[in-house]
């Protein structure tokens, strides 16, 4: 069961539905809430023509469009749809004045738990003990011997899972093993002859195409909603491995793990998350394309883990102030800040400044989109990038790594005195700073002001390159800057992290 807080600002959370927490769940903030139960009207059937007007009442336009009937879908499917009921324990710490301790925060369902379950801490005590819980989520059978797909996060820290099918019976069901990257977990029960569910392709999934989901939120049984595809491929902050389906298919606690299911009646995700700001269905549920989801289902069922694929890159949004920078025509891509020592990034020459354009001929426009494509890749698989390097485009090859190897330190890149009009004082980095840093070469940022100081450069940065060219000396910064018309992007190390800022010139 997850923790909710009630702060007010959009965040990322994962929820599966509280049996008893239902009276606190519209008490948190903004949230995106992973859902147990996914429920959504859709499902293919025959088009309801629309009623026509008369003749002379209607207007010229384009070809009309019929509604679906879900109906048959719904029917044909929801046998193989199931309830999940998860019974696990959290570890509560508490002090003396009966508040909880950093393990819970603020969360609602601590407070909950303290005053109707008896679960919280008596006066004057100080420690922490177990406090049950009790989820719902949701799920569907993909085999007739009881392989049952659904979200990681519902059987989460579970003691135990038990299964409900649509005809009532019930099952204790095995975790076979489950992969919090792409919130995929695979159960098993023990029964044969189940109805399954047919899948289909996510890829061939359209924006606005209409597609109904199954599931039970807030434990109601084989709820039924529909909507339409909103967007594809869309990268969540706690979630950048998946390139999750966006719609505005009615999705509340409990549906999670859910199955999304096109006009052909084939499941093409799984109903995974909502953004919300009051914990509820706002109109923005995205789900976890089934493509993907499959590739982890078999990797769990043989192996009982999931492999995923590295390139060893960490990389930054490319804003107009980078595009700038950079000589780029439009603020797509994703801009690399770092490459890991070693890794399949290093061995193929990616640099720090470098902007991956393309990966395998698919487009990147956001930065979010490397990671998701990334992540649905598998370990050894040979990728091409178009890369935007010093004005042109230039093409490497990878061959991916194992996202489990050990994490090599980055490798820094390149450092002398004086003032640039930027607003930074800057000086080469003595032999002893070298070697405390790690850093082989760079410029000490000693004084930041104006339109750097700005941007958010500080004191005690190091500068290592402009506009990607690595830079030891201030003339070489100054000769990058007086050649740059709107703005320049510094890569600066600050700590154990390397980030780049855009620094906009005049």
């Amino acid at each position: 069961m997850d923790k909710q807080s009630p702060s007010t600002s959009l965040k990322i959370k994962r929820t599966v539905a509280a049996l008893a927490a239902i009276g606190v769940l519209g008490a948190g903030g903004a949230m995106v809430v992973h859902q147990s139960n996914a429920g959504a009207n859709g499902a293919p059937a025959a088009p309801v023509a629309a009623a026509s007007a008369p003749a002379a009442a209607m207007p010229a336009s384009g070809p009309q469009v019929a509604l679906p009937d879900f109906s048959q879908i719904a029917a044909r499917n929801s046998p193989a749809v199931v309830n999940i009921s998860v019974t696990g324990s959290t570890k509560v710490s508490y002090d003396g004045a009966g508040q909880a301790g950093d393990d819970f925060g603020n969360d609602p369902f601590f407070e909950f738990f303290r005053r109707f379950q008896g679960q919280g801490p008596q006066g004057g005590q100080r420690g922490g003990r177990d406090v049950p819980t009790h989820g719902l989520g949701s799920g569907f059978i993909v085999s007739p011997d009881g392989i049952i797909m659904t979200n990681a996060h519902v059987v989460r820290d579970a003691r135990e899972v038990t299964v409900k099918l649509n005809d009532r019976r019930e099952f204790r069901a095995k975790v076979l093993g489950s992969d919090p990257k792409t919130d995929i977990a695979v159960l098993k029960i023990d029964a044969n002859k189940l109805p399954v569910v047919p899948l289909g392709e996510s890829n061939d999934l359209k924006v606005g195409e209409w597609v109904l989901a199954i599931g039970s939120p807030y434990g109601f049984d084989s709820t039924v909603t529909a909507g339409v595809v909103s967007a594809k491929g869309r990268s969540l902050p706690d979630d950048s491995n998946v390139p999750f389906i966006q719609t505005d298919v009615a999705v509340n606690p409990g549906n999670s793990g859910g199955p999304l299911f096109n006009t052909r009646g084939e499941v093409v995700g799984i109903n995974s998350q909502i953004y919300s700001q009051t914990g509820g269905f706002q109109g923005l549920s995205f789900a976890i394309p089934i493509d993907l989801a499959s590739r982890i289902k078999d990797q769990i069922v043989a192996t009982g883990k999931a492999s995923h694929a590295k390139l060893g890159v960490t990389v930054q949004e490319v804003n107009q102030g980078f595009a700038d920078s950079f000589k780029l025509a439009t603020p797509e891509g994703a801009l690399v800040a770092n490459v890991e020592r070693g890794s399949p990034a290093d061995k193929a020459g990616l640099k720090s400044g470098d902007v991956i354009r393309k990966m395998n001929g698919q487009r990147i426009i956001a930065s979010g989109d490397l990671p998701a494509m990334v992540g649905i890749a598998l370990p050894g698989d040979k990728i091409n990038m178009d890369v935007w390097r010093d004005g042109k485009i230039v093409t490497l090859s990878a061959t991916l790594g194992n996202a489990a190897d050990k994490v090599a330190d980055a490798t820094p890149v390149s450092g002398e005195a004086g003032k640039v009009k930027l607003g930074l004082a800057l000086r080469p980095l003595q032999s002893d700073e070298k070697r405390e840093s790690g850093i082989s070469a760079g410029l000490l940022v000693e004084d930041a002001g104006g339109a750097a100081a700005n941007a958010g450069v500080q004191p005690g940065d190091v500068l290592l390159s402009v506009n990607g060219r690595p830079v030891n000396s201030v003339e070489q910064v100054r000769d990058v800057v007086d050649k740059s018309a709107k703005s320049v992007a510094l890569l600066i190390q600050r700590g154990a992290d390397k980030i780049f800022i855009p620094v906009r010139l005049g």
